[in-house]
Parts: structure tokens; sequence; C-alpha cells
């Protein structure tokens, strides 16, 4: 259909926009067509098959499916037609004919029967097939087939839109329905959970069973209200529609924003049963005097009263704060630290910072970026000037070729794969670059699986490839890049030959690759913490960055380089400054122009000099330089490499005073601990990994006493005497765009308006730019810069004695470290232990059998866990997520550090595995 398509709808004319079928038009002209087949949400392709959204076109002897009838200049369409509405009425009397009675059906409340109330089709006059069928054995999801209509729409959310490929149509003629795999339990197949297909069902056929009554199999409970906010787990930030009842979350759906466009994925549509967890700190605690020493109790969060006493807010707070005052007063606003969190909004961070800054003058305040995304952010501002990304991750969807590398989406940003499956499926060269197989992979065109630790050798190949053969783009290197010759000469060394020798993989997949890339159109790359968390981490990212500056794929739609975040808020935790070395909006503390704006603010001196990172404040605890620490949010005792080194540091501070909504193993070791909010009660903006920045908004109210974390901040301040004076959020949102440019565009009415708008926008009024860097980089010459790197080898190898090596990741139900997952009851029941992963020849060889008990020990600790076989894993590696406490990851990994980035290097160590 052309552009400028006219047509009569209903006995008006109307316009046919390109694309649109008739059902789009009558929908966007607010006329109600019944549909079953097709999901009025994006990423849904219509498919005609349930007849119940036919209407009449004059002069055609049959009746058409508007869903996937186009118009055409000149058509005459009738949508209320006696014979279009007799059709409709008949084709929901068929079907309900196959279908339990409404106040029978698993879901009275289903699409399926709000349009039977419209459409009103006679009853009762036939009899029916009905497939009574029906399967709880998965943990979230009940099967009832009784209620399948067999319209087809879960095969399509399963296969179409996630791109996961668990259900399929089987059988045949009355006997057609949904199969998963091979017609296994939908418990016992490959469904990954994502509950899209419970989201697309209209009848309740595929339904929560959180919200059904076992004994009837029927629907027992409804919603109060449905309050619009975003998912509080990974980077992706998908806008989520959550029901409440009495006070509590029951259930989660996808909404259509921009980075899910209704999608979710496990953590998101089944985690949010944490919030009501009966473990939740619900009143402010304080260490007993006769307490145990902190690092001495066992943490038992169920009774923690060996170790605290319950206290009132007020002695709480006084505590908490005299306990830093007298630290800093005796030793230096210096012997203060504090670790915020990328879990909270950008305006707990912004607030969090301005704390630690304004009160104690020191800039020893870090969060978790440093252990996931430090040397990427480190490369960026020193190659581009910007830590932010450059394109969103859906410019998958118009780029001709993808490179992932050091990250798995399906299982850190599910979300964020199912676009890159399906622009795979499109026909993109999907490149997926990681030493351990990759889910991903089965939808490449190419998968490199180089040996760890050698990613600075394959990027230089691919770098000496594009150099040699004339593939950059020297009209794009002319305009906008320095440094080209310095790093045409050092890759000169690096060619395919000597680097397979490196890296593993062989010269002419090397090549293939460096001109696939090169060559497309429009070429982008992703990667994650595979990169980062190496001592050359910030080596390989600017490898990364050489790759799209010397090629020119930068600054352009389909184009860029996006690092993927793996917290909800850790792009706008940085942006607002919850880093050492930098000031809200990446200005540097060391900059005295900068400094001085900020002393004017806040009103007073601040430090010249950049402050500890978080694994350095852990060393300055030993050193006895750090005193104190203030973390809210955050579990340096499970997430910081060497783990009994982060707890013996912990012990040993003078005054540890914890934000928390759980009893962490980080807040066993406080002096005060403060009962916190959890995202589902909290009002504020988050930055996702696209620049997006989102409205969070509260469906539920904090238990007992515990109060939002911006109160606490607040209160907090006013107990150090800052004297801080905010109405509300708002105040503190407008604050923050104030002093950072790069939110001016971003008012707070504009972004309760719109729920979500990406930076930088150039005005009020204007679009968010989702691609920035087209013309110019954000440094001192407007230039980016290239960073020539050399091999350097990982901290520690396998020996005799370690002879595997480690590497540490999530899965893909549970995130962070644990605390907020492991109290989420589906969750918890599709992952409920440590695990180590090992490849079924390498257990063959040691003897092992899955579900073996094994110890996975290094040079730092060691721990327990049950085996299993995974053929992702190469031979002579082991896995172990960081999620179990009971089997901590970080117990063994290596705290040694990139130079730059001030990461440890938790992807890499040698280890040894023994049965127990």
């Amino acid at each position: 259909m052309s552009e400028g398509v006219h047509f009569t709808l209903d006995g008006r004319i109307v316009e046919g926009r390109p694309g649109e079928s008739l059902w789009d038009v009558a929908r966007r002209e607010q006329i109600d067509i019944p549909h079953l087949c097709h999901c009025a949400e994006p990423g849904y392709r219509p498919d005609g098959n349930c007849r119940a959204c036919v209407v009449e076109v004059a002069g055609e002897r049959t009746l058409a499916a508007s869903c996937i009838r186009a118009p055409v200049d000149a058509m005459v369409v009738n949508t209320q037609s006696p014979r279009a509405v007799k059709a409709r009425q008949m084709v929901f009397e068929l079907l309900e004919a196959d279908m339990p009675p409404r106040d029978a059906a698993p879901d009275p409340d289903a699409v399926f029967w709000q349009w039977s109330e419209k459409v009103r089709p006679q009853k009762g006059r036939l009899a029916g097939f009905q497939q009574a069928q029906s399967d709880v054995s998965h943990p979230a999801i009940a099967v009832n087939l009784a209620a399948c209509i067999a319209c087809n729409l879960c095969a399509r959310a399963c296969r179409e839109v996630q791109v996961n490929d668990v259900i399929g149509m089987g059988y045949r003629g009355s006997a057609a329905r949904p199969v998963f795999d091979l017609d296994d339990a939908m418990g016992a197949s490959t469904c990954v959970s994502c509950g899209e297909c419970v989201q697309a069902c209209p009848t309740g056929a595929l339904f929560e069973k959180s919200l059904m009554d076992g004994a009837s199999a029927q629907r027992a409970v409804v919603p109060d209200e449905v309050i619009e906010t975003i998912c509080p787990y990974c980077g992706v930030g998908c806008q989520t529609s959550v029901s409440v009842k009495d006070g509590r979350i029951i259930s989660v759906d996808g909404r259509n924003g921009p980075a899910n466009e209704g999608r979710l994925c496990v953590k998101g549509r089944f985690g949010f049963d944490y919030i009501h967890h009966p473990h939740r700190l619900t009143q402010p605690l304080i260490r007993r005097d006769d307490a145990p020493k902190a690092g001495e109790a066992v943490v038992d969060p169920a009774n923690p009263w060996n170790t605290f006493r319950i206290a009132t807010w007020e002695e709480a707070l006084e505590r908490a704060a005299s306990g830093l005052r007298k630290v800093s007063d005796r030793h230096g606003g210096g012997a203060i630290a504090g670790f915020g969190s990328a879990k909270g909004s950008n305006e707990e961070a912004y607030l969090f910072q301005k704390l630690i800054r304004q009160g104690f003058g020191t800039n020893n305040v870090d969060h978790c970026t440093r252990l996931c995304h430090a040397s990427s952010v480190a490369a960026l501002i020193e190659g581009i000037g910007s830590g932010a990304v450059s394109a969103p991750f859906r410019a998958a969807e118009v780029a001709d070729c993808i490179i992932i590398i050091g990250a798995r989406p399906t299982e850190n940003h599910p979300v964020a794969a199912t676009y890159f499956k399906q622009a795979a499926k499109r026909g993109a060269d999907l490149i997926v670059m990681d030493p351990r197989g990759n889910p991903l992979a089965r939808h490449a065109t190419h998968h490199l699986r180089f040996r760890p630790g050698t990613d600075v050798a394959l990027l230089n190949a691919l770098l000496n490839v594009i150099i040699t053969e004339g593939l950059s783009n020297a009209a794009y290197i002319a305009t906008h890049v320095d440094g080209f010759e310095a790093l045409k000469e050092s890759i000169s060394g690096f060619t395919p030959e000597a680097m397979a020798e490196v890296c593993g993989i062989a010269p002419d997949v090397i090549r293939d690759v460096a001109r696939r890339y090169a060559q497309a159109k429009r070429a982008v790359i992703f990667w994650g913490m595979g990169v980062s968390q190496h001592v050359h981490g910030t080596d390989n990212a600017r490898c990364l960055i050489a790759l799209a500056l010397v090629t020119g794929h930068i600054g352009r739609e389909g184009t860029g380089l996006h690092p993927l975040r793996g917290q909800n808020n850790v792009q706008g935790a940085s942006d607002a400054g919850l880093i050492p070395m930098m000031y809200p909006d990446y200005h540097p503390v060391e900059d005295g122009a900068t400094r001085a704006g900020f002393e004017a603010a806040w009103g007073r001196a601040l430090d010249p000099k950049r402050g500890l990172t978080v694994v350095e404040i852990l060393g300055a605890i030993d050193a006895g330089d750090v005193r104190a620490m203030l973390i809210m949010g955050e579990n340096p005792a499970m997430s910081d490499p060497d783990q009994a080194h982060a707890r013996a540091a912990l012990a040993k501070l003078d005054h540890l005073v914890v934000q928390d909504i759980f009893l962490t193993e980080t807040a066993w070791h406080a002096d005060v601990v403060l009962p916190a909010s959890a995202h589902a009660e909290k009002l504020g903006t988050f930055t996702n990994t696209n620049r997006q920045v989102q409205m969070g908004r509260p469906a539920v109210e904090p238990p007992g006493a515990a109060r939002r974390d911006i109160t606490i901040l607040i209160d907090l301040a006013h107990g150090l005497g800052l004297g801080w004076d905010y109405a509300g959020v708002e105040d503190v949102y407008e604050e923050m765009r104030s002093v950072m440019p790069s939110l001016s565009g971003l008012p707070w009415r504009r972004l309760v308006a719109e729920g979500a708008v990406a930076y930088p926008a150039a005005s009020e009024t204007e679009p968010g730019q989702e691609t920035i860097f087209t013309d110019h980089f954000p440094t001192p010459s407007g230039r980016a810069r290239l960073v020539p790197t050399q091999l350097m080898p990982p901290d520690e190898v396998p020996d005799a004695e370690y002879p595997l090596v480690l590497t540490t990741g999530r899965l893909l139900e549970h995130w962070h470290t644990g605390s907020m997952t492991r109290h989420a009851s589906v969750l918890d029941a599709l992952e409920p232990s440590a695990i180590a992963t090992m490849h079924p020849a390498e257990m063959e060889r040691a003897g092992y059998q899955p579900g073996d008990v094994v110890m996975v020990e290094t040079r730092r600790g060691r721990i327990e866990a049950m085996l299993r076989a995974d053929r992702d894993m190469p031979d002579g590696m082991v896995f172990v997520p960081f999620a179990f406490n009971e089997g901590a990851a970080n117990r063994l990994t290596n705290p040694a550090l990139d130079p730059y980035g001030k990461i440890p290097e938790l992807k890499l160590c040698a280890a040894r595995v023994v049965r127990v």
C-alpha cells in the first residue's frame, strides 16, 4: 500500500497509512473490531485464522479478515454490517462450544469472554469437542487446554516474538493444540518461563498459577488496581503493568515501552514477590552491645536477635549519623566511604553521592559499575569522551552485521536478546564471540569460541585485516578520528596467522568476520562483562572502540557501541556521579572549573583528588585509612572478589551503616541497619542501557516501619547538618537536572507525561536522541581517539596445582547477589541451589557424574556446589554463578585490578574441582 490511500470505513472517508491493515486503521479510528488471534501490542504479525475480525468489503463475495487485509483506494468497508456481525457471532458460538462455560473457565475475565459479551453469540445450540488436557508441571504457569481455541498466538509469541522456539502447534483437525518441544510437559520442556504465551493467550488456557485456585483450576484473584511502572532487574528497562490486590502485587505484565514492546523475561514477570517475603526488614536495627563480633556470627535473617535489637527511627538515625561524624571529626572526611546502588533511582544516586561529597568532603563514593563495566566506561571516556552507549540495542533491528562479544543476552538481557534473534531471522550477520558456548550461537552466522583471556589478540587481528586490506573508512577517520597511524603501526604484527596461535580462531574465520563487519552498510557491537571483567578489560574495550571508529560504524542508525548494562540503573547511577572520579554528567573531580561550580551549588569546598573505588576502599580499610562506611542497597560481602578478604574488611570498620530491604551478608556486619524500600515501593526516574530515562511509580507501600530510600538519605543529611530541604522527588530531580546538561531537555513534567525519553534531547519539545555522536564527539577537540593495545596475559593462569579456568556470571533466573531473586518464590523454585558446571567430557575424564557435590577451590577459598553437565563449557573450564550465598563464587575470584578501570578480574582465575 502506498502513502495516501483513502477509503470509506463505516460511512466516512479515512486514510490508510503505509503498512496498516483494515484492523489497524479501524483501531486508530477508535472502531472496535473483535480479535482473538492478533495481539494489539507491537511485535506480533497478524495471522487471520480466527475469523473474529471479519468485515464486509463492498463488491466482494466473501468477508475479509481485517487483520490481514490492506486497504486500497476507494475501498468501501463496513465493520458492522449484518453479515459481518452474524459471522462473528457464529465464530464465537463455535469456539464457545469447544470450551468450558464462562463460569467454569480458567479465566472468566479473559479477552475472549470480554469480546463474547460484546459479540453476543447464541449459546447452547452446539455440541463441542473439549480437550481435557491440563498441565501444572511448571512452577509459574498452568496449562488448561480445555480453554484453548487453537488461535496460534502462544506459538507466535514463543517463536516469533521471544524467538525461543519451544511452543508449536501439534496434531491435526479438531485435535490441534499447542505442544511444548516434542509434546513434553511444560515444566520438563526447554521453556525459559518468559510468560509471553500467558500474556498473549486470549482465553486463559495458559495462565499464572499464582492467580488461580488450585482446587478449581480457575482464576481466584482479581486486582484492585494496575500501576504502570518499570522492571527492577536488568538494564533493558522493560515497562510493566503491575496488578495489585489488597496492598500486595499479584501479577506483572509487559507494557508497550520503547525497550520491550510488551515483552518480559522470567524475572520481570514472575520475580515480583520478593518484596512480600517474611524476611523483609521492617524496623531499624542497632547492633547489640553484647553481640558477637562482626564477621563471627552466622547470618540468620529469620532470627537476627542475637546480634541486633530493634530501635526507633530517631535512635537509629542519630546513631548512624553520629558514628559517621565521629570518624570524620577524628580522622578526616577521607576516612569515610560510601557504596551507593545501581538498583535505586537516579534521584537516590544523586543524593547519595552528594551526601558523601558535601557531608565529608571526600570522593570515596562508588557503586557496582566498578564490578561490571568500569573498564568499558574508562575506555569510552578516553576514546569518545562519554561513557554513554552510542545507540540503543534496538539498533539491531536495522543493522546488517551485529557483533556480540563477552555477553550472554539470553540469560542476562533476555528481552534485548529477542531483537538480536529476530535480526538473525531476517538475515543480518550475527557474530557471537565467547569462549563458552552461547545460546545465541544457534542463531548466529559465526560463533568464535576463542581461548579465555585472548580478546585483545582476536580483536587486534580483526583490526589488522580491516586496515591492511584497505577496508577502513578513510573519509570518516580524516574527519572524526585521531591516532590512526599509531594504531596502524601497533596492529601490524597482529596478523590472523600469528593470532590464531594465541586465540585459537582460524585465520580464514578472522578474515571473514573482519570483512563482513567492515563492509556492512550498518554494523553494531554489543559487549558484556566477559569483555570488561579482566585485568585487560580496558584494552578489550579500546579494541572494540577502534573497530567502530576505523570503519565509521558509529553515529548512524543501526551502528554503534553498546556495553549492555547489567543492573536496572547502572547507566543512571553513573550519570548521576556515583563514581569516585567524576561528578554528575562525567565531569572530572580534578577539573578546577567544574569543581568550583559544584562547590557553589553545594556550598562547601570539595576534594580535588579522585576518590577510592569499591575494591580500593576495602584495601584502605585494611590499611586503616577508611574507618566508616555508608552502604545503600549494595552487598559487597557477596559481590566483591576474594570474599573472605572483603568480609574481614567490613568487620574491621569502626562504624558501618547499611540501608537495605533484607538483612544481607553485608548488613550482618553493620552497626546500624535502616529498613529501606524496594523498587516497587518508590517513585523516581531510572535510566536504562539505551539512555532512556523512565518513570518508576510505586505500586505498594513499604512494609512496617520501612521508609523510602530518598527519605532516609534526607534524614541522614539532616543528622549531618547539611540542611537539605526537598519537598519531594521532583525537587531532587530538578536539582540534578540543573547540574547535568544531558538532562536539560527532560524536565520532570515531560517524563510524567511521556513515561520515557532518551537523553540528550535538543529541547523540551524535541524527541530524545537515540543515536548520538552523529557529527562530533564530546571531547575537547570534538574528535575521537584511537588507543593502541598490546597483549596482556591474565593475572592468574592454570597450572599443575590449579589446572582449570574458573569463570563466573549470572543465571537466567537469578540476578546480582541473589538478595532479590533468592527471595522470589518462582525464581528460587526454578534454580534453588548452588551449582557448578563443566563439559560432560571434562566430567567423564575426572570421574564425576551430574548431581555430584563437588568442591571448587582457588588460592583464595573454596565452596561446595552441585555439579551440572553443560555442553556450552569448553574443556578445562568450570563455571560458578554468583547469586548463591551457600556457594558464593566470589569466595574464589581474583581481586587483581585492571590498571585503568580498577575493575577486578572476575572472569578468569585458576581453580581445581574435587568430589566432596
